[in-house]
């Protein structure tokens, strides 16, 4: 019986040494080798074949993180520039300005218009307590008076000189006293027309703008005293709806552009808008200083976005319309060797590598001629971390 025991005892231990034995061998396989391959039917069903993707494409899925680094742009087609988009200026049409000063000293007792409001031509911008002006005003009015003094000193001697009562020398005096009078009384009403306040009696002055137009700049306050040679004016009148845009353009430019040139005008406070202008006047001459010729645009502002004294970048177009591009941001492209790339989203969380062909380069942005079409999407931010997960792919 105890040998039996013994047996069966034996027995066990070998078996559970054959099974551990079996076991960690096994382990030592997977951990080396790893999981057996299935047949070719069972790996089908365990894992369903996907479409393989071309080469130069990367897929991220609808929440991947990657995608917030990426931004894409809808590309059209545009009028090749003349050249790379020149800095502007926004200016005043001068035109269409005017700069009011007071003719007369004295001080201010009322105003009539504030900055930013709009005026109709002959509106009281100011009145004005002036002494010149009551100066002026009494002169007028002694004149009148002499004249009419020797006016009628004059028809008495006329009627001694025809009953030939009177001297001819005294007549002849009597003649010219008038005519000073009245050369005197013309030069008084000249005075007070040229102060544009008439015949006013009060001594007060009204400054009144000649020209209808927004208040752009206001340089008095109540009680102020004005006279005529201030360094600035007291008023600045302005029709905002036109402007000008000022550039200096280097002497290649300039001899490809003249009078009647289509300009495009964009502005850094509005990235997304472009204002559409002409070439009105380039200047006859160089500036020996700076090299260069200005030139003066004219842009429609009907909506008033834009504000003088605002900086512009602006693109001279060619008279023709022939040689259509694609202008892309230079963070769109990439070069490697002598070729140029850029990423097209062919679908949501697809992007394709494609080459393409630029024909000029500027100091943000670069045009295309061949390898988009319009309407495609283009990455305009990320396209550097695209190129490293395709780089990633090919090793």
């Amino acid at each position: 019986m105890s040998l039996r025991k013994s047996i069966l005892r034996t027995t066990t231990v070998v078996c559970l040494a054959a099974c551990i034995g079996v076991c960690v061998a096994g382990g030592f396989y997977f951990a080396r080798y790893g999981t057996p391959a299935l047949p070719a039917a069972q790996a089908a069903q365990a894992e369903p074949a996907g479409e393989a993707p071309l080469p130069g494409t990367v897929h991220f899925a609808p929440h991947a993180p990657q995608l917030s680094s990426i931004e894409v742009m809808t590309v059209r087609q545009v009028v090749l520039p003349v050249s790379e988009p020149l800095f502007g200026r926004v200016a005043y049409d001068e035109n269409r300005t005017t700069r009011i000063s007071s003719p007369v000293a004295g001080r201010i007792t009322r105003l009539g218009a504030e900055v930013g409001d709009t005026v109709a031509a002959g509106r009281v911008l100011a009145t004005l307590d002036a002494p010149d002006l009551g100066t002026a005003q009494a002169d007028l009015q002694k004149a009148r008076a002499d004249e009419d003094r020797k006016k009628r000193a004059f028809d008495r001697a006329r009627l001694l000189f025809d009953a030939e009562v009177m001297a001819g020398k005294d007549y002849e005096g009597a003649v010219a006293d008038v005519q000073q009078a009245s050369a005197e009384t013309r030069r008084a009403l000249l005075r007070l027309q040229n102060l544009h306040a008439g015949a006013a009696p009060d001594g007060r002055f009204a400054l009144r703008t000649a020209m209808a137009g927004i208040v752009t700049e206001r340089q008095l306050n109540p009680g102020q005293e004005v006279r005529p040679d201030l360094p600035a004016p007291l008023f600045v009148i302005s029709d905002l709806d036109h402007l000008w845009i000022i550039v200096d353009a280097s002497e290649a430019v300039a001899s490809r552009i003249g009078e009647g040139t289509r300009v495009i005008v964009e502005s850094d406070a509005y990235p997304d808008a472009r204002f559409s202008a002409t070439v009105e006047k380039v200047a006859p001459v160089l500036d020996p200083v700076t090299r260069r010729i200005q030139v003066r645009c004219a842009v429609r502002n009907v909506d008033r976005k834009l504000k003088p004294e605002m900086y512009a970048r602006v693109s001279f177009l060619p008279d023709d319309d022939r040689s259509k591009v694609f202008a892309l941001p230079n963070s769109s492209l990439y070069a490697e060797g002598v070729a140029t790339f850029i990423f097209v989203e062919t679908k949501p969380g697809t992007f394709m590598k494609r080459r393409v062909s630029v024909v000029r380069t500027g100091g943000d942005r670069s045009y295309i001629a061949e390898g988009l079409s319009a309407g495609e999407r283009v990455v305009t931010e990320g396209a550097f971390l695209l190129n490293a997960e395709v780089a990633g792919d090919a090793h």
